[in-house]
């Protein structure tokens, strides 16, 4: 691969990493009870809770939806990110990688 293409790669990397970062993605827990919110990067953006939908007695319930809640963020931020870096996916092995 010449320099030009690899090059020409790395602005094609550089531009999906931008798109990532401005890719929210939002998961609700909780019938709205617990709102996280990613971007592709999965770096968490924000974590939302309605005050009226916690039992406030009920800590244990209100973790297990923040659990929920990221994990979920960060398997759908993690599939996003894939599905971007996918056609690139087969020039990287033309680089040996």
């Amino acid at each position: 691969m010449s320099k030009f293409d690899q090059a020409k790669m790395v602005m094609k990397m550089r531009k999906i990493q931008k798109e990532l970062q401005k890719e929210i993605i939002e998961v609700e827990v909780g019938e709205g009870a617990v709102k996280v919110e990613i971007n592709g990067e999965m770096k968490i953006k924000a974590v939302h809770i309605d005050a009226d939908s916690v039992d406030i007695d009920d800590i244990g319930q209100l973790e297990n939806w923040v659990r929920e809640a990221v994990t979920t963020a960060i398997s759908q931020s993690q599939k996003l990110a894939a599905e971007k870096m996918q056609p690139m996916m087969g020039s990287l092995g033309n680089l040996g990688l």
